[in-house]
């Protein structure tokens, strides 16, 4: 049996998990290929135009896999904490994939902590529906879960060497998906490498901090992954020299926090590139080199006050 996992939204939260968690079961995998205009322009077939970008790119992944899998694997999340929420794409993602692409078979599982479905539970039913026993669904999920957990500090424990450099550093915040995406924020990482600029991602931070450093910035908001997103913004701010808010358009969620981060955040120069299907790479070009002037004139501004 081989499984199609699209490269879009969660996967770049939860790729290892996944991978790992069917590897470990004797499934194959297949994730769909990097995001290109050819797969945007697909997955805007399927989507209506008031829907935002990062989901026009699933669907096109999505639509990538057909026929190249036995199963194509689509979670659904509504709720990784009692008190919290997510966005209500991630709550129809099995729906809508299945209203679209009715003739194609369909692997999933559910996720709502409010009411008592965690991630295990998740797991444990999933595996049911492959065939598996529970002591082997429960040894995959944990050897997955142990995968993930390395992988991730290692990528922490790399950001905090590159905390360390003396070069010029910029902070890009956002969700991973839009962050670590080709199509999206692939082109803001390669200039700003180009231009010798060390690129660090909000991503790439201790998710056990939430609770404590998102209250800095807002107390009421309550969107998981935007709580994730704020708390990495206020640890990492003022260990940067500038930070680029990146998002997709329209994302309601985003637009709200962004907003704040922009009002709150003053001790380090900051702006928000929202990203659209329209997209010109020049004026996305002009609006990185004149935030990199910005932050250089700053840094220089400083340096001459201390001289004196």
């Amino acid at each position: 049996m081989v499984i199609g996992i699209p490269r879009a939204l969660l996967y770049y939260r939860y790729n290892t998990l996944w991978e790992s968690f069917f590897h470990e079961l004797g499934f194959q995998t297949v994730t769909s290929g990097i995001t290109n205009q050819s797969i945007l322009e697909q997955g805007r077939i399927f989507v209506v135009d008031e829907a935002c970008l990062s989901m026009k790119i699933f669907m096109g992944h999505v639509a990538s896999l057909i026929e190249k899998c036995d199963y194509l694997f689509i979670p659904r999340i509504e709720s990784l904490d009692p008190h919290e929420k997510v966005c209500t794409n991630f709550m129809a993602l099995y729906d809508l994939v299945h209203n679209l692409f009715p003739d194609v078979a369909l692997l999933s599982y559910n996720i709502d902590v409010k009411h008592h479905d965690g991630e295990l539970l998740a797991f444990l039913n999933l595996g049911k529906q492959l065939g598996k026993s529970k002591l082997e669904v429960l040894r995959a999920y944990q050897k997955a879960k142990e995968i993930e957990e390395q992988k991730h500090l290692n990528l922490i424990d790399y950001q905090k060497v590159l905390l360390k450099q003396d070069q010029l550093k910029i902070l890009l915040v956002g969700h991973a998906y839009n962050l670590h995406d080709k199509l999206i924020g692939g082109p803001i990482s390669d200039y700003l490498k180009k231009e010798q600029v060390c690129v660090l991602y909000s991503d790439r931070y201790d998710r056990n901090r939430t609770d404590e450093d998102v209250d800095h910035l807002s107390k009421d908001i309550y969107w998981t992954f935007n709580r994730e997103v704020l708390a990495s913004l206020w640890y990492h701010h003022k260990k940067v020299d500038g930070i680029i808010l990146v998002t997709t358009f329209p994302c309601g969620p985003d637009s709200l926090a962004n907003e704040m981060c922009l009002r709150k955040i003053k001790d380090v120069p900051i702006t928000n590139i929202i990203i659209d299907e329209l997209n010109s790479e020049a004026g996305l070009i002009t609006r990185l080199e004149s935030f990199i002037d910005i932050i250089k004139e700053r840094k220089a501004s400083r340096y001459e006050t201390r001289s004196r």
